[in-house]
C-alpha cells in the first residue's frame, strides 16, 4: 500500500507547493483555521516558504489575510448569535443576559476583563485554543468590527512572521 501512497502524496505536495496553488491553499487553510474548527495553518505556511523561499512575504501576508477574514467570520457568528438570542428573548419576554445570574465567577471575570480591554483583546486572537472563541466573544459583546479586525490582523501577522521565521531558522 505504501508503494503507491508515497508517490501520490509527493505529487500532491509538489502540486500544492507551486506558487499558483500554494498561496491559495495557504489562504484557505488559514481562513478555515481561524474559525472554530481545530486546525493549524503554520505548517502550510512553513511548507510553502521552505519550498519557495521567494514567497516568504507573500505567504505571510496571504496567511494573515485569510486568518483575519476567518476571525471576522467568527466575530460575525458571535454577533449573529447574540442578535438571535435577543430576538428569542424579546418574543418570550425574558430578561436580558445582563440580568441573568450565572454562578461561574471565572466566566464573569473573563467577560468583564474582555469588556474592559475592548477591541485590543483581539490582539490575542492568534493564541491557540482561545483566539478563535475570543473573536466570537468580541462579536457577542458587539465590539466595533473595524477595530477588532485591525487588532486581529496585527496579532496574526506577528504570529505568522515569528513562527515562520523561527521554523526556517530551526529547520
Amino acid at each position: 500500500m505504501e508503494a503507491w501512497l508515497s508517490p501520490l502524496l509527493a505529487q500532491i505536495l509538489a502540486w500544492l507547493a507551486l506558487p499558483e496553488h500554494g498561496l491559495s491553499t495557504v489562504f484557505t487553510i488559514a481562513f478555515i483555521s481561524a474559525t472554530l474548527l481545530p486546525m493549524g495553518s503554520e505548517p502550510a505556511v512553513f511548507g510553502l516558504v521552505k519550498l519557495n523561499p521567494d514567497l516568504f512575504w507573500a505567504a505571510i501576508l496571504v496567511a494573515t489575510a485569510g486568518n483575519t477574514l476567518g476571525g471576522m467570520l467568527s466575530w460575525w457568528m458571535g454577533y449573529g448569535a447574540h442578535h438571535a438570542l435577543d430576538k428569542v428573548r424579546s418574543r418570550k419576554n425574558q430578561p436580558s443576559s445582563e440580568s441573568t445570574s450565572i454562578s461561574d465567577k471565572m466566566h464573569w471575570r473573563a467577560l468583564k476583563w474582555l469588556e474592559k480591554l475592548g477591541p485590543k483583546a483581539c490582539l490575542l486572537s492568534w493564541l491557540p485554543g482561545v483566539g478563535d472563541p475570543l473573536c466570537a466573544v468580541a462579536g457577542w459583546l458587539k465590539m466595533p468590527l473595524l477595530a477588532c479586525t485591525i487588532y486581529m490582523a496585527i496579532g496574526k501577522f506577528l504570529r505568522y512572521l515569528l513562527m515562520t521565521s523561527l521554523l526556517l531558522w530551526v529547520f
